[in-house]
């Protein structure tokens, strides 16, 4: 039953993507077909109905449009500058200075708007050209873009995390938080060690260093934005706040700078800005409530237990598995948006992962990086050609160059799998 269950589930899911049909209602669609299996079309749309209200009634939830919300309000307050003239102070005298920055840039900017599309076309909009007006290589420039986009997504306040905890039994969102920081810091330090050395090997100039009063104004303007990420880390490792409550300070706090601090917001812009939150998270919630019909279509068919015991059954080693797992998950993430695919694969996987003694949070984080990896990777990667068109170049030209980023890369993937110490240890510190 298991496997035709299974058959059923992803060719019918499959076939409706190629014919353009939303994801949401492709997901839905086959997991009432698979239902239809083992019990009567009036009970499967009643008991699928029921999932999907149930699935929404969480309070983990709350923090979805509120971290939504604050990534728009950063947005609209044109942060993306003052975050590039910051890193710029800190890294524009190293060899690759410009890269460095681009890299830092998106980082920040990414974390801030939960979204690697926004980072890229934000961040390198801005710093591809000055690259290029400095004698770096576009590609080049293009091409560090591209690698360093996902940071922001792994770096929290991010809803990849609390999408994840939502469907991982035993996974914190704070523990998810704390970690996705030092897999954020991990892949950013990679892409800079890889900037460096061509940086070197192509003679490329470094930043002028700023006056002294021209640097504490940029610091100035930087600090308050900034402090946002230090206030949600403090306020959780302090016990002050909840990961969710933090989601509602960090919308206070961004109104607070960009209308009274910065002044680039107004009054006028909130309703627009309102309404753009609430239809991203109406488009997740949807997901959600869809994708919750699906992981009870798989545990009602025995599917996870099915893919669970294949796997355990070509082998017990604890490292092939993880390999294995890893190796899915970044093909997935190649040809599906991360939100999607946390919520379909992670119900199939996460029992494979815990019968060898993985740490949920552990699996949630080398798991997202995987999707992320997978979203700049060809041959459908999305952020691999948004970033090449904000870069004004072919991305199969930039597939050379991005060769040493992706290695460089896969190998702190690897690290983070095989070493959860890692990045494990601060989230370890949280109550």
């Amino acid at each position: 039953m298991a496997v035709e269950a299974g058959l059923i589930l992803f060719i019918i899911f499959a076939i409706l993507l190629v014919l353009g049909l939303p994801i949401a209602i492709s997901i839905a669609a086959s997991s009432i077909a698979t239902l239809l299996l083992v019990v009567p079309f009036d009970i499967s749309l009643f008991t699928s109905a029921q999932k999907m209200v149930a699935s929404l009634n969480s309070f983990s939830l709350v923090a979805i449009p509120f971290f939504v919300l604050s990534g728009i309000i950063m947005n609209n307050g044109g942060i993306a500058t003052k975050l590039v003239n910051f890193a710029m102070l800190f890294v524009g005298r190293i060899p690759g200075g410009l890269a460095h920055t681009n890299v830092l840039g998106n980082a920040l900017f990414g974390s801030m708007s939960s979204s690697a599309i926004a980072a890229s076309t934000a961040i390198g909009g801005v710093l591809i050209p000055q690259q290029e007006r400095a004698g770096y290589d576009r590609k080049f420039a293009t091409a560090v873009n591209i690698a360093s986009a996902p940071t922001g997504m792994v770096i929290p306040p991010s809803t990849a995390f609390i999408m994840f905890s939502l469907v991982a039994s035993g996974a914190s969102i704070s523990k998810l938080f704390m970690g996705g920081y030092l897999v954020g810091a991990l892949w950013s330090l990679g892409i800079m060690l890889v900037a460096f050395l061509w940086a070197k090997k192509e003679k490329y100039p470094v930043v002028t260093s700023q006056d002294k009063g021209e640097a504490l104004t940029i610091i100035k303007e930087a600090i308050p934005s900034i402090f946002l990420i230090v206030i949600i880390i403090g306020g959780i490792l302090s016990g002050i706040f909840t990961a969710i409550e933090a989601s509602a300070v960090a919308v206070a706090y961004s109104l607070l700078i960009t209308m009274f601090y910065y002044k680039t917001v107004t009054i006028k812009e909130i309703p627009s800005m309102l309404k753009e939150a609430v239809l991203t998270t109406g488009t997740i919630a949807f997901l959600l409530a869809t994708s919750s019909m699906m992981s009870f279509a798989m545990a009602f068919t025995g599917i996870p237990q099915a893919i669970s015991a294949s796997i355990l059954g070509l082998t017990t080693n604890k490292y092939i598995i993880l390999l294995l797992v890893n190796l899915v998950l970044l093909v997935v993430g190649m040809f599906m948006d991360v939100g999607p695919a946390i919520l379909i694969f992670t119900p199939i996987f996460l029992p494979v992962v815990k019968s060898v003694g993985v740490d949920p949070v552990h699996f949630g984080l080398f798991a997202i990086m995987n999707l992320c990896v997978g979203s700049i990777t060809p041959p459908v990667g999305t952020g691999l050609y948004v970033g090449a068109s904000v870069g004004g170049v072919k991305a199969e030209k930039c597939l050379k160059l991005l060769a040493p980023f992706y290695l460089v890369i896969l190998v702190v993937l690897l690290l983070i799998t095989y070493f959860p110490s890692l990045v494990m240890w601060l989230p370890n510190l949280v109550n």
